[in-house]
């Protein structure tokens, strides 16, 4: 089924997910989960929305002391890469703060 070939754009001439969502709703496709605390939605459909996204994490990973959604991280913790792997992935990233911040989360697990 090829959902977005058949929506009509929106008034502002982008195509919703919203309008996708929809429809997988109404064909039965479509579970929903409620987003509990410490989950935050944020539309990032305009340069300002974009720039106060970037904003709000960026001063979230200054208060809290960690990223933000690290895929290297998450992959780690839930098991999927090991120690060996998360090297492998920081080894690309040579002395940037991301790199830093990778190699610290493994050696706290060492």
């Amino acid at each position: 089924m090829d959902i977005a070939a058949n929506l009509k754009p929106s008034p502002r001439g982008d195509l919703e997910i919203t309008d996708v969502n929809r429809v997988y709703l109404e064909c039965g496709e479509l579970s929903v989960e409620i987003m509990g605390r410490g989950y935050a939605w944020l539309d990032t459909g305009t340069p300002d929305s974009l720039l106060d996204a970037g904003e709000y994490v960026r001063i979230l990973e200054k208060r809290q002391g960690f990223k933000i959604a690290s895929p290297e991280e998450i992959a780690l913790r839930q098991g999927f890469i090991d120690a060996a792997g998360m090297e492998c992935a920081i080894a690309g990233l040579g002395k940037s703060d991301y790199g830093r911040n990778l190699r610290g989360i493994l050696a706290e697990g060492e």
